[in-house]
């Protein structure tokens, strides 16, 4: 383990907790806006282990987005302790280990909806051939292989948002963080594209965090965790 100017990210694989994908300990976010004090994260607690389906339920700027970010080592923790045991270290979460599905548009305009979903898969230097063959099959799972070829300003919202879950799940990674990923699509569009989510990974042991306001959407999954201020509060089932 390695001490940075932005708190303790592991630099092993060597599990601390047999069986936990990962591992937070009171991990903090916090950063100057002008000259205010912003506690983005405030001792966040938590674990996460395979197969999991969380809930990360709170209000619009509540810090779950933050939150998401330092789970997924998109960002460091400026206090606290923050491993992946069985993932190893922070440069080697993504794409296969750790992915991500955003509220906002993430598709690059000039790719086609296949390259698109193909391109994390190249960016492991994986052929592509074989990166092809799994973005189709990703794109079928979810039933969208039929617009493979177009572009993203072809798309509606809702499609847009499965082409997302797609090139996540093409990766095939053990933990998925959603952050808000059905914020702007109208009920049945966001209905539809959370049961696509799910039914594609039944009876796998991927685990799945979503970030939500939407208590119908939380009371989906097994356990809920509720942030309020920066503040985490983990069922203590988990």
């Amino acid at each position: 383990m390695t001490e940075s100017p932005l708190g303790v990210i592991s630099s092993s694989s060597v599990p601390l907790a047999e069986g936990w994908l990962l591992e937070a300990q009171s991990i903090a976010c916090e950063y100057f806006s002008g000259n205010t004090r912003v506690v983005a994260v405030d001792s966040a607690t938590c674990k996460i282990k395979a197969g999991d389906r969380i809930a990360l339920v709170g209000p619009s700027g509540s810090g779950k987005s933050t939150l998401l970010q330092l789970l997924g080592g998109l960002e460091a923790p400026t206090s606290g302790i923050l491993t992946w045991p069985l993932l190893g270290d922070r440069t080697n979460l993504r794409p296969m280990n750790i992915g991500f599905i955003f509220q906002t548009q993430s598709l690059l305009p000039p790719l086609s909806v296949v390259e698109n979903v193909e391109l994390p898969l190249l960016l492991t230097d994986m052929n592509r051939k074989q990166a092809r063959e799994m973005a189709l099959e990703a794109l079928s799972r979810i039933r969208l292989e039929h617009l493979a070829n177009k572009l993203p300003e072809e798309l509606s919202g809702g499609q847009s948002q499965r082409v997302a879950v797609a090139r996540v799940i093409a990766c095939r990674p053990k933990l998925i963080l959603a952050d808000e990923p059905t914020g702007q699509l109208d009920y049945a569009t966001a209905d539809h594209l959370f049961n696509v989510l799910l039914s594609t990974l039944d009876y796998s042991d991927t685990a799945l965090i979503v970030a939500t306001h939407d208590i119908k959407i939380a009371q989906r999954l097994d356990t809920q965790w509720f942030m309020k201020q920066g503040r985490l509060e983990v069922d203590t089932s988990c």
